[in-house]
């Protein structure tokens, strides 16, 4: 008799592809990281308005903006290697680098840093810019520097606004991490794909993925709801 569907084979996947979570994970934190970083300074120039490299940001995010993640992937993983190769080959810049000796995780990390840093820089600077503009004069009049007045007076005010939206990215990128098997990292999806491909069951195996995905998203939601509580009580002892 045809079954339209073996739940045995549903739960015997998950364990494998479950192997494989670290990888999805790592590539989320790390990207998430070093994205925060990106986006900081971009929004900072923009904040600044910086002259001839806000223009520079501006395109950056624009371009980012404006081009699927799939495409900035392959970018990255087939363009770095050979721009490297022409720095060294035309200029004798840097020396030969093997790329075949970096793991494809982190081109994968890389492609996403810079996907996520341009949609980041957009949350932290309409955060900044919701501070109230009192507190930037405050903070001058008693002699803070610019970097001291960020630090110390107006990014702890704009965290509240930042983590919803940051919540969101990370939670975004869990999902989109499904597409670097497309560059040969085997995290949870390609895994999947993997079995599905060796078992012929992939409506179950994808239903495994599915969940797996899904249980996820909603333990990291939970935990960044808890944060930002945490922020809030923060905030209100700032305005204490």
């Amino acid at each position: 008799m045809y079954e339209l569907l073996d739940v045995q084979a549903i739960f015997t996947n998950m364990p494998k592809i479950l192997s494989r979570l670290p990888v999805t994970l790592g590539v989320t934190f790390g990207a998430m990281l070093v994205s925060t970083a990106i986006g900081l300074t971009i929004a900072l120039i923009k904040v600044y308005k910086v002259p001839v490299i806000r223009h520079m940001a501006g395109f950056y995010v624009s371009f980012i903006r404006g081009t699927p993640l799939l495409v900035q992937l392959y970018l990255v993983y087939y363009g770095v290697p050979r721009f490297f190769d022409y720095l060294y080959r035309a200029h004798g810049w840097f020396g030969q680098i093997n790329f075949n000796l970096i793991p494809p995780v982190a081109f994968a990390v890389g492609a996403f840093a810079v996907n996520l840093g341009a949609y980041l820089s957009e949350t932290i600077r309409s955060a900044i810019e919701t501070v109230d503009r009192g507190q930037f004069e405050a903070g001058i009049s008693i002699g803070l520097t610019r970097g001291q007045l960020m630090r110390k007076v107006i990014l702890p005010q704009a965290l509240l606004g930042i983590l919803p939206n940051y919540g969101n990215t990370l939670i975004s990128t869990v999902k989109d991490t499904s597409l670097i098997f497309m560059i040969s990292v085997v995290d949870i999806m390609g895994q999947s794909q993997i079995i599905g491909a060796r078992t012929l069951k992939f409506f179950e195996v994808y239903i495994s993925v599915s969940i797996i995905y899904w249980l996820t998203c909603i333990l990291l939601a939970r935990i960044l709801s808890e944060l930002e509580k945490r922020a809030r009580v923060y905030e209100r002892k700032l305005v204490e």
